[in-house]
């Protein structure tokens, strides 16, 4: 099996820098390939713990202070920030990094952390219009060769005469991952602007029918299906026997027997199962999504048990 593994964390629900630290540290010892955090403003259960932190703050201070993980989001609401900023500050923490970022972006879809913090939340039709438009400002922002400018004719973000001076580290711009259930426009998108398109939070063979449908749009808009990375995000509860797997369930207050029917959750045996039936639907990469984050042992167990299975 050769699927690559990434840690997938949830911050919101209550998480300091220095945790989300210890974390991307622990992966990048135990050999995962990336780190990667939720863009969010309000925690979805529970009362928030220490409150939240900004995504690509984070992000630069962990750009600094790890050295070969891949570090991004999954993924960024288009609705926090302009396009145009974001670019730059993106590319900033891709060369603070060296070259190991990557965007994911949506259109964003939580509407209570938009009311909490004076977010505008427009309708879904126009946060994809808006989305659809981000990313052809932050593409053509990149892709800008030097003495040259950008312009965009934008309904919601026109750009005009951007000198585009800050640049990513990666040659081609940092690789955009594009994820959701949508039928027309997400796969459209993801085809255009993406390296990568992500399925989240779906049983193995409601994943597979996207990653055939986002592969056959990109057949017929003349694109190599095989250059879009095909990806899943899968909760993650793992442990060597059933008391440490009900203490890891119960300490994210999910149901162990639910997590075993709609997650990665098991022996390491029993996940890596999961994880090749992902890889049977043509998934190449799995985020696991890790909501205890004070237990390293959990990631030491991943690895031991599961990545190691699979190298």
């Amino acid at each position: 099996m050769t699927v690559d593994l990434r840690i997938f964390t949830e911050p919101q629900q209550g998480a300091t820098y220095d945790d989300l630290l210890a974390v991307a540290r622990a992966a990048e010892d135990l050999g995962f390939s990336g780190f990667f955090r939720s863009d969010h403003y309000l925690h979805m259960g529970g009362d928030g713990g220490v409150g939240p932190t900004d995504a690509w703050t984070t992000l630069a201070g962990l750009a600094r202070e790890t050295s070969t993980i891949r570090l991004g989001t999954l993924v960024t609401s288009a609705t926090f920030r302009l396009p145009g900023p974001l670019a730059i500050q993106v590319a900033g923490v891709d060369q603070m990094s060296g070259g190991r970022v990557e965007l994911g972006l949506g259109a964003g879809w939580f509407e209570a952390e938009h009311t909490a913090y004076g977010i505008p939340f427009p309708p879904l039709g126009e946060r994809f219009d808006r989305l659809e438009e981000q990313l052809a400002v932050i593409t053509g922002l990149w892709a800008t060769e030097p003495g040259a400018t950008f312009s965009h004719d934008g309904t919601h973000y026109p750009v005009t005469d951007s000198p585009a001076l800050v640049q990513p580290s990666q040659r081609h711009g940092v690789p955009i991952i594009i994820g959701g259930g949508g039928r027309r426009r997400t796969p459209a998108l993801a085809v255009r602007y993406a390296a990568e398109f992500n399925a989240p939070f779906m049983a193995a063979p409601d994943a597979g029918r996207l990653f055939e449908r986002v592969r056959g749009v990109a057949a017929d808009a003349g694109r190599d299906p095989g250059s879009l990375t095909c990806s899943a995000a899968q909760i993650v509860c793992v442990g060597r026997d059933e008391a440490t797997l009900r203490r890891r369930a119960d300490a994210i207050g999910r149901d162990l027997d639910e997590l075993r029917s709609n997650g990665l959750a098991g022996s390491p045996d029993e996940v890596v199962e999961k994880l090749a039936a992902f890889e049977a639907e043509g998934a190449e990469r799995l985020y696991l999504q890790v909501l205890d984050l004070s237990d390293l042992d959990h990631l030491a167990d991943i690895a031991d048990g599961v990545l190691h299975q699979l190298v």
